[in-house]
């Protein structure tokens, strides 16, 4: 896709959850959303900081792992250091968790917002499959979700 093709997908999925307040619901419908319109993505959801661990959220694509500790995997690393990850080849990065054998490289965004902390995961089935591009579309989306409970 074009910057110009992300660009748009942001304004369409700012305008899915323009009207809604819920993060559940706008978590959900993002996840969906993205992974519908996306080439080459296997899975595309969230995980919320509870209790000191990362939990399973609103997500789609193949069953996933559902608790992961804080500092492990890309996810957890992600959520420790609060910067997005780009993992290209996710064999290697040292502790990988593979919840989808089939996943090649990942994106992970942390969020946080005045009720859910946690984070936005993209993987894919191809090696280098993210660039710059996919990162600030996947932030902006990030920010919409945040924007979205902020106005609230």
């Amino acid at each position: 896709m074009t910057q110009e093709s992300y660009s748009l997908l942001l304004k369409q999925a700012q305008a899915l959850i323009s009207s809604e307040t819920d993060f559940i619901a706008n978590a959900a419908n993002l996840s969906s959303f993205l992974y519908h319109n996306l080439d080459d993505v296997n899975w595309v959801g969230f995980y919320l900081f509870k209790q000191d661990e990362l939990v399973l959220g609103p997500f789609c694509g193949q069953p996933a792992c559902t608790r992961i500790a804080i500092g492990k995997g890309v996810c957890g690393t992600a959520f420790a250091e609060q910067r997005t990850l780009m993992v290209n080849d996710v064999h290697s990065f040292a502790g990988h968790i593979a919840c989808d054998a089939a996943s090649e490289s990942e994106v992970v965004v942390p969020f946080n917002t005045s009720m859910y902390q946690g984070v936005f995961d993209i993987d894919s089935p191809i090696i280098g499959r993210f660039g710059e591009a996919e990162k600030e579309l996947f932030e902006g989306v990030a920010r919409a979700l945040e924007k979205s409970q902020s106005d609230s």
